[in-house]
């Protein structure tokens, strides 16, 4: 099994869709990326502590590649908005992030960013960070699968197309576990 972690606004909606992704075994919402240690929720919203809101994913590389989950990642938020992902999601805790576990995944990253600037899918510059992860910081309990519990929420995720490849990668990776949610 292998982490990745992703920033993309509210945490809540990004690990939501991300449990969906077949290939996904696991998946917890905390903060990286700041100076504070055990940070709280409060003191992340405050801006007191350079923490950005995270989903840690842990994967099957056996079901999925770190590409295809680099493909889902791009789609989940607006890569040109800095610390901007929606009306709900402003601030530096929403900022947009890839934190990469390893020479690999920051290989595939930058490629997967210098990719999306060649094609010109946005009209302005791509501001989405990639850096190197650092300690994750597990969020409260209550947030963990929050919209899995029914949690009321207003995160920008849902207002995009998520396409998922019916074959996520040559490995075998199918349909049926779309309807899975990595509860633990």
């Amino acid at each position: 099994m292998k982490y990745a972690t992703f920033g993309a606004g509210c945490f809540w909606g990004v690990e939501h869709i991300l449990c969906a992704v077949p290939g996904v075994i696991a998946s917890r919402v905390g903060y990286m990326g700041g100076t504070t240690p055990a940070p709280t929720y409060a003191a992340v919203c405050q801006d007191d502590t350079g923490h950005i809101e995270v989903v840690e994913i842990t994967y099957d590389p056996a079901r999925i590649f770190y590409q295809d989950l680099l493909v889902v990642f791009w789609q989940l938020h607006d890569p040109t908005a800095h610390d901007n992902q929606g009306p709900y999601e402003q601030g530096t805790q929403y900022r947009a992030v890839i934190f990469y576990h390893d020479a690999e995944q920051a290989t595939l990253a930058v490629a997967s960013k210098a990719t999306m600037e060649a094609a010109r899918v946005h009209a302005a510059p791509i501001v989405t960070e990639i850096r190197p992860a650092t300690t994750f910081w597990s969020a409260e309990d209550y947030h963990q699968h929050y919209i899995a519990k029914g949690g009321a929420h207003h995160c920008h995720v849902f207002t995009r197309t998520i396409r998922l490849h019916e074959q996520c990668s040559e490995r075998s990776c199918t349909e049926d576990v779309i309807e899975r949610r990595c509860i633990p």
